[in-house]
C-alpha cells in the first residue's frame, strides 16, 4: 500500500509554503496576477524575490517590523485587544497623571505584509472630563495621528535596519 503512494507522489512538485492559497496574503495574489498577464514569474525589474527580503515577512498576517514598532511605540498604554493576523491593535483609554481630565484611545491597523508608509492607518479618540464630571469626546488634531503614525513607521525602520546588520 505505502509503495502505492510514493509512487502516486512520483514527479510531483513540492515547492514549499507558496503551494497554500493564501487570500490575505497580497504578495501572492500579486504574483497570481504577474503570472496571468506575463506567464509564469511575470515580468519583474530587479526581482520579485529580491524586493521581498527584508520585509518583515512571518507567519503573522502583517509586516513584522510594523507589528512590533507599533507595540514598542503604544508600550506606556494599557492594550485592550491586539490582533497579529488581523493587524489589529486597539488601546485602551489612558490619561497621563499631568492631565487626569483628559483621556486617549488608538485604534491602529496594519495594513499588508510590506512596510511602507501607507502600510498604518491610526484612528485616535481624545475625551474630557465636563463639568457635570462626565467623558465628553472631542476632536483631535490630526497632526496628533500623522505623528503617532510616523514614530511607528520610523521605529520600524529601526527594527529592519537592526535586523539585516545582524
Amino acid at each position: 500500500m505505502g509503495a502505492i503512494l510514493l509512487t502516486a507522489c512520483e514527479g510531483m512538485e513540492i515547492t514549499g509554503p507558496d503551494t497554500f492559497d493564501r487570500p490575505n496574503d497580497k504578495w501572492q495574489q500579486v504574483d497570481k496576477e504577474r503570472e496571468s498577464i506575463f506567464g509564469e514569474g511575470g515580468l519583474s525589474f530587479g526581482g520579485a524575490d529580491e524586493k521581498r527580503k527584508g520585509q518583515g515577512g512571518t507567519g503573522i498576517g502583517v509586516n513584522a517590523f510594523l507589528w512590533r514598532a507599533t507595540l514598542d511605540t503604544v508600550s506606556f498604554m494599557p492594550l485592550a485587544s491586539a490582533d497579529p493576523f488581523g493587524g489589529v491593535i486597539l488601546t485602551d483609554w489612558h490619561s497621563t497623571s499631568n492631565s487626569p481630565n483628559e483621556r486617549y484611545k488608538l485604534n491602529i491597523y496594519i495594513i499588508g505584509q510590506a512596510l511602507r508608509a501607507d502600510g498604518i492607518r491610526v484612528a485616535a479618540f481624545r475625551q474630557v472630563k465636563n463639568g457635570a464630571n462626565e467623558w465628553q469626546s472631542v476632536a483631535i488634531d490630526p497632526k496628533a495621528v500623522t505623528d503617532i503614525e510616523n514614530a511607528i513607521l520610523t521605529r520600524a525602520r529601526q527594527l529592519r535596519s537592526e535586523s539585516m546588520t545582524q
